[in-house]
């Protein structure tokens, strides 16, 4: 290892991990612990206990320290040599929250180097199993939420996201509401991120703005936390939240417990951790008007954004590498699931012929546009399947290969619209980074490359969240000198050129978004009127 290195974790719904990379960012060790089969004393499935009412999902906060522990007990019998740690940052799943009791803050600034913090730690938490990003058991929360702001718009103006169940600032007022002792007697809620900082830092550490984004809590252009969102969540909730800081923060030294413990030299400088999706903006290297593409089983997009526009799908955070800029998340629930019944139905179950139909076919369809829900969408909120031709008029179905082309352009172009709807802009250094399954497609590519009117890599992002970690601890460092993270990751792998636009792109579908969003508010329309 050369002299320097870096630490990026990540605190994730089924393995903690670590990724260390030296001062040319390349990667020197790579190390995880899977919940369920090495700490099967806590009796989690894929990391957590889904309860009875089949909405509320927890985890037991013990197993992510014990699973530290390990982990770093791992690297020790290594021979990994922590005093060439100059920095670390890591990443926690998003929304999921931790509730220190009183006294926990002196318990971490007094920790014995000769005991694990497991040991030390079991009575420093007012609640042993927290809620995570899976739980869906605050919907009245929500509501409440919504209500107390004067309605979802107004909320996601504020939090750049409507209520969500699953956002921190519903599950704490549910809490608040169910277990009112348990909320008396904490001192500090943390977010995953933040309660794993903590444990390196020895002490409560802040929020990131980042992260604090995904909880209906901070105001995001403000960089604060809104008032009535708290009053709408629980008593006293400021005070218990802490305050929230920019993501590139540097918290101060490695406790002395790691210094005496395993060798890190005091000097190691803990810079703030985040979510786990703003760790894989940082790990995917995006910059102004870039758009990571995830084509998996469901489709998410990741978007560098200027000047938010929030709505009521999709979410805006602050932005994780530069905390004047934004960042947004889109999921599309009808992603490769929907490809591959399309391929089942019309391509004989084939890739190549699903390739060659795209091939084939004109660019725009003959101006045919489709609309392929097979199971209830969340951008938009709708189901079914359906087809205009280029007159708009409804049809029932269009030959083989066109059927194709339909749902292919059409998944494309509702991502751009929707996009578009968050503030998102291409502009002339756009670049379309593909991650997922159907990034192997080079003909699927090449219609999401035209869609936008730019060029498409692929990356590979096995490891996004804690690389970009290892990436932040960096730059945390040299943030004080005004240097950006893009100087930083300039020596990072690049990604490989898929393909580019063909000539006249722009003008093809230019009036075909135009159609396109204009049918899909008519679609919502119809499925939400009441019936007759």
């Amino acid at each position: 290892m050369t002299e320097g290195a870096y630490l990026g974790w990540d605190f994730s719904t089924q393995q903690v991990k670590v990724i260390a990379v030296d001062e040319k960012l390349n990667v020197t060790y790579e190390e995880s612990i899977n919940f369920d089969k090495e700490l099967p004393e806590f009796g989690t499935q894929g990391g957590v206990h889904v309860h009875t009412d089949k909405l509320t999902v927890t985890s037991p906060v013990l197993m992510w320290v014990k699973a530290l522990d390990i982990i770093l007990e791992k690297m020790k019998s290594s021979g990994f040599n922590f005093s060439q740690v100059r920095a670390l940052s890591g990443a926690g799943q998003q929304h999921g929250s931790v509730y220190w009791k009183r006294g926990a803050c002196q318990t971490l600034r007094n920790l014995s180097p000769d005991l694990p913090l497991h040991q030390q730690l079991k009575s420093s938490f007012s609640l042993s199993d927290c809620p995570i990003w899976m739980d869906s058991s605050t919907t009245l929360e929500c509501c409440n939420l919504e209500k107390a702001v004067k309605g979802a718009q107004n909320l996601s103006d504020i939090t750049g996201s409507r209520a969500y169940e699953r956002f921190t600032g519903n599950q704490i007022a549910k809490i608040f509401k169910e277990n009112p002792d348990a909320y008396s007697q904490t001192e500090r809620i943390a977010l995953v991120s933040s309660f794993a900082a903590s444990l390196f830092l020895g002490s409560y550490t802040p929020i990131d703005y980042s992260d604090g984004s995904g909880m209906n809590l901070l105001h995001i252009r403000k960089k604060s936390w809104s008032q009535p969102c708290l009053d709408a969540c629980a008593p006293e909730l400021e005070e218990k939240l802490g305050p929230a800081v920019p993501s590139s923060s540097v918290l101060g030294p490695i406790s002395s417990y790691h210094v005496q413990r395993y060798g890190f030299n005091s000097k190691c400088k803990v810079i703030a951790f985040t979510g786990d999706n703003p760790a894989s903006l940082a790990g995917m290297r995006l910059e102004e008007g870039d758009i990571a593409v995830s084509l998996g089983t469901s489709d998410t997009l990741f978007l560098w954004i200027k000047e938010p526009t929030p709505a009521l799908e999709g979410h805006i955070f602050c932005n994780p590498v530069n905390s004047q800029e934004y960042m947004a998340l889109l999921c599309f629930k009808n992603g490769s699931l929907m490809r591959e019944k399309v391929r089942d139905e019309f391509a004989s179950g084939s890739w190549d012929e699903f390739s060659t139909a795209l091939q084939s076919t004109e660019t725009g369809n003959c101006g045919n546009l489709g609309f392929y829900f097979d199971v209830m969408e969340i951008t938009p909120e709708t189901t079914g399947r359906h087809r205009f031709n280029a007159d708009n008029q409804k049809v029932l179905n269009f030959p083989k290969k066109m059927e194709i082309r339909a749902l292919i352009e059409g998944q494309f172009i509702a991502k751009r619209i929707h996009a578009e709807k968050l503030g998102y802009r291409v502009v002339p250094s756009t670049k379309i980074l593909a991650t997922g399954g159907a990034s192997h497609n080079k003909d699927i590519l090449q219609v999401l490359s035209d869609v936008f009117n730019a060029p498409v890599y692929t990356i590979e992002t096995a490891n996004s969240a804690c690389l970009g970690c290892a990436y932040r601890a960096i730059h945390g460092l040299a943030a004080e000198g005004n240097v950006s993270f893009a100087d930083i990751v300039k020596l990072a792998p690049e990604p490989r050129l898929a393909t580019t636009p063909i000539a006249g792109a722009a003008q093809v579908y230019g009036p075909l978004l135009k159609r396109y969003a204009e049918l899909e508010q008519q679609i919502v329309l119809q499925s939400h009127a009441p019936p007759n």
